[in-house]
């Protein structure tokens, strides 16, 4: 059962960025802040201190409105990194340390013992200053139950106030990242946070998993992205967490798709048309069967509606369409009444002419073919479309 009290927390300007070949400019990266914000994100992690240059000009810019939202720096588990932070004005301050012992001894080049008391005293660092510490258990996949929970303990002891599990290469399945979080919490009442990665297509069920198992908090990404095969994605999970377990976020989900465009713009990624909740596809109908039902009522094929996440429904003329839509395409936008044989001729060469350009046909197209096909010329269109085809 998910705790009342989750929290998400973006980190699409970290993580996010961190995907390969993208690059935000400071103009670039305070219009995703805002849009962060003005969506309803409490908590977001928006980039590196140490970076410095003009990462650190718009870390700071984002730090005027820390009244609004609490922001977490990310940091390597370095003191200088850490005070570094809190210097610049951070509240809240991650800390990334590695857990298994692969990463330990490949990357950077430490023990176990080295990890128990570096830890310990980062924390307690930063905890006399007042703020909210997080810190990580890195390749948690990797990373040996039993340490893990002498890990935990540790931590725990010295003041953190959260533990990120994070799955860094994303190689746990749902079942067994939920046993990471309750290893965790058979050893410590810390608060964990789930930190998932989308190598296996299993981010937002991992995440799921770890909610159910007791995490408190969860890391998102705006479509998806970061590095590799990316995140879990921040439209998934609210509209998962408020239709399929009854809990919602508070998120102004009508700006979830226009946050998508401006995300995908910005970091030169267009959104696939199948993306979940924020795609092009989501809300388009073609197939027979579906456009059919979803004339007659719009819960038949859409497990909630457009508006909802700021799209709009729409029906495409194509292979795959049937009468039913080629009737409605005809009478609302052409006021024409068609005549049932003529209905299935033209039927006949929609699916033919789709075949031939690959691709779906325009209102007009259709209305052409149907117009010779009855040997007159067409009407003109209404003022006012109530369909919207695909444009070819």
């Amino acid at each position: 059962m998910l705790r009342p009290d989750i929290i998400m927390e973006d980190t699409t300007l970290r993580d996010g960025e961190q995907a390969p070949g993208v690059a935000f400019s400071k103009e670039t990266k305070l219009k995703i802040f805002d849009a962060l914000i003005d969506l309803g994100v409490k908590w977001i992690e928006p980039g590196i201190p140490a970076m410095g240059g003009e990462e650190l000009d718009t870390l700071r810019a984002m730090l005027e409105r820390k009244n609004e939202v609490m922001l977490v720096a990310w940091n390597r588990g370095v003191r200088d990194d850490i005070a570094f932070s809190l210097d610049l004005g951070f509240k809240a301050v991650h800390i990334g340390l590695p857990t298994s012992t692969l990463h330990l001894s490949k990357s950077i080049g430490r023990d176990r013992n080295w990890l128990l008391d570096q830890a310990a005293a980062l924390v307690k660092f930063a905890k006399d200053r007042d703020a909210f510490v997080s810190i990580s258990a890195e390749d948690v996949g990797r990373t040996e139950p039993a340490f893990l929970q002498d890990y935990a303990q540790k931590v725990t002891e010295a003041g953190a106030d959260r533990l990120r599990l994070s799955d860094t290469i994303g190689i746990l399945g749902p079942e067994h990242y939920a046993q990471r979080v309750k290893t965790v919490a058979d050893a410590s009442s810390i608060d964990t946070q789930c930190h998932c990665h989308n190598d296996f297509g299993l981010a937002v069920a991992n995440t799921l998993a770890g909610l159910q198992a007791g995490a408190r908090y969860f890391h998102v990404c705006v479509n998806a992205m970061g590095e590799r095969a990316g995140m879990p994605d921040l439209a998934q999970m609210c509209m998962a967490l408020k239709h399929l377990y009854g809990h919602d976020l508070g998120i102004k989900t009508e700006r979830l798709h226009a946050l998508a465009a401006l995300v995908a713009e910005a970091s030169h990624q267009p959104v696939p048309a199948w993306q979940p909740i924020v795609g092009e596809n989501v809300f388009a109908h073609e197939s027979g069967i579906h456009a059919k039902g979803m004339l007659k009522d719009g819960s038949t094929f859409e497990p909630f509606s457009p508006e909802e996440v700021g799209n709009k429904r729409r029906y495409v003329i194509g292979k795959h369409s049937g009468r039913a839509l080629l009737r409605h395409v005809l009478q609302q936008e052409y006021d024409i009444e068609p005549d049932e044989d003529i209905l299935g001729q033209c039927l006949a060469q929609v699916r033919a002419v789709a075949i031939k350009q690959s691709g779906p046909l325009t209102s007009r197209q259709l209305r052409d073919i149907y117009g010779k096909l009855a040997g007159g010329a067409p009407r003109k269109a209404k003022a006012s479309h109530e369909i919207q085809s695909v444009a070819t």
